[in-house]
């Protein structure tokens, strides 16, 4: 979805910074890339250029854990723990949206698959989101590795938006359609 939200955007005349982890999709190519790693990676990146987006729209958890530590070198099988100590990344919506400014709307996608409404509504309200797009993987045809999604739009003090399946260019366009008239 954000790679088809930066295309639509741009179609659409929006100055837009796209920051990825790495794939194999290819960038609109009048929007600024910025290519990471990692969740601190792209915590920096993002932060970096936040005081000046009118609109942040991210995954609401790109990763939730982190392995607590990193070898510096391949782990031989035979040297393998049992255990992988894992530890929470930084919540990038979390840090962002709590220093957002009057007229930035900032926007998180939630993959969810289960009570998915539920986890969203906490989600927008935890995080002081303007708006939570919620999306179940587990559904025929929607998330990753689609050119279709279904998603529903949670909004605070509002019902609960369904969207049909529909391809995510046009999810894309739809929603920014519906965030142009919120900025």
């Amino acid at each position: 979805m954000g790679y088809a939200l930066a295309e639509a955007a741009v179609a659409m005349g929006g100055k837009v910074t796209l920051v990825s982890g790495p794939t194999s999709l290819n960038p609109p190519l009048a929007a600024d890339v910025v290519v990471v790693e990692t969740t601190d990676q792209m915590h920096r990146a993002v932060s970096k250029r936040f005081r000046r987006t009118d609109l942040l729209i991210m995954a609401a958890a790109p990763a939730d854990f982190r392995p607590a530590r990193v070898a510096e070198q391949k782990i031989k099988k035979h040297a393998a723990a049992q255990n992988l100590t894992l530890k929470p990344t930084t919540d990038i919506l979390l840090s962002l949206a709590a220093k957002k400014h009057s007229g930035q709307l900032v926007v998180g996608f939630a993959v969810e698959t289960e009570n998915g409404p539920a986890n969203a509504r906490r989600k927008l309200k935890e995080k002081n989101l303007d708006m939570v797009v919620l999306n179940d993987p587990t559904e025929t045809g929607a998330g990753f590795d689609h050119d279709t999604n279904r998603v529903t739009i949670i909004r605070p003090g509002r019902r609960a938006e369904v969207w049909p399946l529909m391809a995510k260019s046009e999810i894309a366009y739809k929603l920014l359609e519906k965030l142009s008239g919120m900025l």
